[in-house]
């Protein structure tokens, strides 16, 4: 365990990226605080969990990454435990009767003060009452300069809002991460510029909705004037655009995108559903019409566009045609990427005092027939891919042996399929794992051995594996 003074904190980062920049903050704090960051819970004296308390399936998991600790703590392989981020803000005091063995909680107004509560938790015993810090939000935006990086060194995720407005009827996040602060847009620059500094040749763009940005701020800065600046200033060689909200996404944004790199043509909109009565219900300030209206002039001035969304099944009121309805939407409009959420009734919401809740067992059928749906246009799209010349950003070894993952544009990083590039030596096909010898022919260059992640290559697709395509180096000029 520790060494001397300083002792050895391990954390435990749950939940989508907004939660892995808190987590970069928090073990940044705590690195300068005199902790020694280690990589495993089992052994250190604290372990911090950042925890995510979106929906039900993403508080399980909470729950069950903090039992883990539990167990290790009552082994004595590990010394304290702290809970930090969503649910605690969320649930407070109310977390420890679940979990008796925690020794901190902290909410996410506490992120800065996380290094004082994990060395009170240290210095109070074994067996003394829990702290509890849940504090009201900060004024401000956070910020996230000083960050101790989880991602791969090419890529970060640069957070331009916190907090939201919106107030959708199913969604408890403004109670969460409370009302929408934009960051200032010269903080947002020299964060950015950081970034690159450090390696990072891709900036993702997040939010809780990052088309609101600057509505707070009352001095004529938006999104389109902050993609603008990033585009100019920033020295990035893309950026990424995620969480964005169809109702709020305005004409600039989209010339924005129309001008190119270092823009990638790629648009996170989650639209949740399209059925008009479920919209309106949802609080989402949009009609179909509208989303149709939105797609189309997306789609006709940015060509080659890839759009990602996600939708909300089985939601109260709901019914069978409606959900029809939005699955026939989704086989024609055909996006480049779905994900596809089970209605989970949240405390606080709007939604979850509805007449007309869904029974569960209709609402997982809806899930499993629209992700059948999206898995075989998925995979579809994917053998249309064959034949391309692509530049793709390598991001490491992949999942499957053999194989580096890589990204082209229309790929974000962690949640969007990868292009498979072969790094096994070889003579010629016959040694890419998997792939049929008649789809590849022996060059060679199709075989990678040098890359690193970070790199550059151009490819050809030349197989489809699943929702991922496989490629190989080629000398040729990549696709406009």
């Amino acid at each position: 365990m520790s060494r001397k003074n300083q002792p050895t904190v391990a954390l435990v980062s749950l939940g989508c990226p907004k939660n892995l920049v808190d987590s970069e903050r928090m073990l940044a704090g705590l690195a300068l605080a005199g902790f020694a960051v280690t990589d495993s819970p089992e052994g250190a004296d604290v372990a911090v969990v950042n925890t995510c308390a979106f929906i039900d399936l993403a508080r399980a998991e909470t729950d069950e990454a903090i039992e883990e600790l539990e167990a290790l703590k009552r082994a004595g392989r590990l010394g304290r435990i702290v809970v930090a981020g969503c649910m605690a803000q969320r649930d407070g005091r109310t977390l420890l009767s679940r979990h008796p063995n925690v020794d901190a909680v902290a909410g996410l107004a506490e992120r800065d003060a996380l290094a004082e509560i994990c060395r009170a938790a240290l210095a109070r015993g074994a067996r003394a009452a829990p702290a509890v810090r849940v504090g009201p939000f900060p004024a401000e935006a956070p910020d996230d300069r000083e960050r101790l990086r989880l991602t791969p060194r090419h890529y970060a995720y640069l957070r331009i809002t916190e907090g939201c407005d919106n107030r959708c009827a199913y969604c408890a996040i403004p109670a969460i991460r409370g009302p929408l602060r934009s960051k200032a847009p010269d903080a947002v620059l020299a964060e950015a510029q950081e970034l690159v500094a450090d390696s990072a040749r891709e900036l993702v763009l997040i939010g809780q909705d990052t088309t609101a940005f600057g509505r707070d701020r009352g001095d004529g800065w938006n999104l389109a004037r902050l993609l603008a600046r990033l585009r100019r200033e920033s020295g990035a060689e893309w950026i990424r655009l995620m969480y964005t909200h169809p109702a709020s996404f305005t004409e600039e944004v989209i010339e924005e995108l129309a001008r190119g790199l270092p823009i990638v043509p790629y648009v996170d909109l989650p639209l949740q559903h399209v059925n008009d009565a479920i919209l309106a219900s949802m609080g989402r300030r949009i009609t179909r019409a509208g989303v149709e209206r939105l797609l189309g002039r997306l789609r006709e001035a940015v060509p080659g566009l890839a759009i990602r969304t996600t939708f909300i099944v089985g939601y109260p009121g709901e019914t069978a045609e409606a959900f029809e309805e939005l699955a026939d939407f989704v086989e024609k409009v055909r996006f480049d990427h779905v994900g596809v959420f089970v209605y989970s009734p949240e405390a606080g919401t709007r939604a979850a005092n509805l007449p007309d809740q869904v029974p569960p067992e209709i609402r997982r059928e809806r899930w499993d027939r629209l992700m059948r749906l999206s898995e075989r246009l998925a995979h579809e799209a994917a053998r249309r891919m064959v034949g391309r010349r692509l530049t793709v950003r390598v991001d490491g070894p992949a999942e499957e042996a053999g194989y580096w993952a890589a990204r082209h544009a229309g790929q974000a990083p962690e949640v969007d399929p990868v292009v498979l590039v072969p790094v096994k030596t070889g003579r010629g096909a016959n040694s890419i794992p998997g792939i049929r010898p008649d789809f590849v022919g022996p060059h060679p260059g199709a075989f990678v051995g040098s890359a690193k992640p970070g790199d550059e290559l151009t490819v050809r697709i030349v197989a489809a594996k699943g929702y991922d395509t496989v490629a190989t180096a080629t000398d040729g000029d990549p696709e406009a």
